[in-house]
């Protein structure tokens, strides 16, 4: 199963569209690119592969795997990335400003629901990242 995350880039943030199968299903959003430093940077395009985690604070969530210069990079809830995330993506259910989304756990169920229908039939998980231009800036 193949996941593909369209970004756009901004001065205060990073946002995103999650295909599967050509369909839009989800939003994202995460720190700017800042050339991959950790905590501070959104993580290079590139393929993925994403494991399933379980931890008390974060409940279900995903593993971004093999990802240069960085390690525990997950897909897990946020609204804000500024405050929110250290590198990580959050799935958002609406984009309402750079890096910024609203009901990121109920987009969060959704894609959690989706990778676990392929992880059940042991299908492997592929987060495929690329960009867009931004026009605007």
């Amino acid at each position: 199963m193949e996941l593909e995350l369209i970004r756009t880039y901004y001065p205060e943030g990073t946002n995103g569209q999650i295909f599967y199968c050509g369909c839009l299903m989800l939003y994202s959003i995460e720190l700017p690119w800042k050339n991959n430093h950790t905590g501070v940077s959104c993580i290079p395009e590139g393929k993925y592969e994403l494991l399933k985690r379980c931890s008390p604070k974060l409940s279900r969530h995903l593993l971004v795997m093999n990802v240069p210069g960085r390690k525990l990079i997950l897909i897990h809830p946020a609204n804000d990335a500024s405050h929110e995330l250290r590198g990580c993506i959050a799935p958002v259910t609406l984009l309402t400003g750079e890096g910024k989304g609203i009901r990121s756990r109920h987009a969060q169920e959704i894609l959690i629901s989706l990778t676990h229908e392929a992880f059940d039939r042991n299908d492997r998980v592929y987060l495929i990242i690329k960009s867009t231009f931004n026009d605007s800036g």
